[in-house]
C-alpha cells in the first residue's frame, strides 16, 4: 500500500505539511506516518568550560545542577514534540485521513529520513523550520540536505495549502526530469489535473524534439499536454511561466550539480523554492 511521511516541526508550516499530506493520501488512497525529529542541541547543553579555579565541591555540584537542567529540558522537549505530534494527527484526522501514525525520533532529520524512506513512496516536508529568516526568505535548514540524500521523491509544501488543478513539469531533458515526467505518467497524485511541461532556455530542433518525446509520454497515460520552450534563465523562465498559466505545483529534477558547484553559480532547484509560493515536487 501506498505510503507517504510527513516531516513536521514547531514552525507555521507543520499545518500546511499536514494539509498538503492529506491531500497527496486522498488522491493515491495512502497511509500517512508523521514523524517529528527531536534534534540532539535541543535535549542537552554545551559542554560546560570547568577548568578554572572553581574548586572541586563546587564543579561537582555544577555538574550535577547542569545534569538535572539537560534531563528537564529532554522531558520539556520530548512532551512538546508528543503534542506537535499530536496536533497534526488531529488536523489530518478532520481531513479525513483514517488513523495517521505518528513517531517521535531523537537525532538528525536526515537519518530519520533515511531510516524510515525504505517503506515511503513520498516525503513531505516544509520549505522552512522554526529558525527560517522569513525577512530574507531563507530555506529550513534540513530542506537540501533532505532532498539531496532521499532516494524518494519530495514534495516541499509551501506556507498554506490551497487546491490544485494545475501543475507544471520543469523539463530539461535530463535524468531526473525524465524520472519526473515517467513518475507523473504514472502516478494517481496528477490524475485529471492540467498539465504544463516547459523548457527553458533556447528554442532548437533538439530542445523541441526532447519535449515532444515526452509530452508523447504523457499524452499515453492520458494526459492533455500543454509545451512550451521559454527563453533566459532557468530560474527566470520557469517562475515568470508559474505565475502567468497560474501554476498550483511545481514538477522538477532537484539538485543536479555538486553543493560546490551550486554555491559558485547558484542552484534553479534552490532558487525555484525559495521565489516560488507554491508546493514544489521534486525528483533527484
Amino acid at each position: 500500500m501506498t505510503s507517504l511521511t510527513a516531516l513536521i516541526d514547531g514552525s507555521i508550516y507543520s499545518q500546511s505539511v499536514c494539509d498538503h499530506a492529506a491531500w497527496a493520501a486522498q488522491r493515491l488512497s495512502a497511509t500517512v506516518r508523521l514523524v517529528h525529529v527531536i534534534g540532539r542541541r535541543d535535549t542537552s547543553s554545551d559542554p560546560a568550560n570547568l577548568s578554572g579555579s572553581i574548586s572541586l565541591g563546587a564543579r561537582t555540584a555544577l555538574l550535577e545542577e547542569l545534569a538535572e537542567l539537560d534531563a528537564q529540558r529532554s522531558k520539556l522537549s520530548q512532551r512538546r514534540g508528543r503534542l506537535i505530534l499530536e496536533d497534526a494527527r488531529e488536523r489530518l484526522v478532520q481531513a479525513g485521513i483514517t488513523d495517521p501514525a505518528a513517531a517521535l525520533r531523537l537525532g538528525d532529520v536526515v537519518e530519520a529520513v533515511q531510516d524510515t524512506e525504505h517503506d515511503a513512496d513520498l516525503i513531505i516536508i516544509g520549505k522552512r523550520g522554526e529558525a527560517a529568516d522569513f525577512a530574507k526568505l531563507h530555506l529550513g535548514s534540513n530542506l537540501e540536505r533532505v532532498v539531496r540524500s532521499s532516494h524518494r521523491p519530495v514534495l516541499v509544501a509551501a506556507r498554506a495549502f490551497k487546491p490544485i488543478s494545475r501543475f507544471l513539469i520543469a523539463f530539461d531533458g535530463g535524468t531526473s526530469a525524465m524520472k519526473a515526467v515517467d513518475h507523473v505518467a504514472r502516478s494517481l497524485l496528477f490524475a485529471g489535473l492540467e498539465c504544463h511541461l516547459l523548457t527553458a532556455g533556447a528554442d532548437t530542433p533538439e530542445a523541441r524534439k526532447r519535449l515532444e518525446d515526452a509530452a508523447i509520454l504523457l499524452r499515453a497515460a492520458g494526459y492533455t499536454v500543454q509545451t512550451d520552450i521559454e527563453a533566459g534563465a532557468a530560474d527566470a523562465a520557469i517562475a515568470k511561466r508559474v505565475e502567468a498559466d497560474g501554476i498550483d505545483l511545481l514538477v522538477m529534477g532537484a539538485y543536479g550539480h555538486s553543493r560546490i558547484r551550486s554555491l559558485i553559480i547558484g542552484s534553479t532547484t534552490t532558487e525555484m523554492i525559495r521565489s516560488c509560493m507554491i508546493p514544489v515536487l521534486l525528483f533527484r
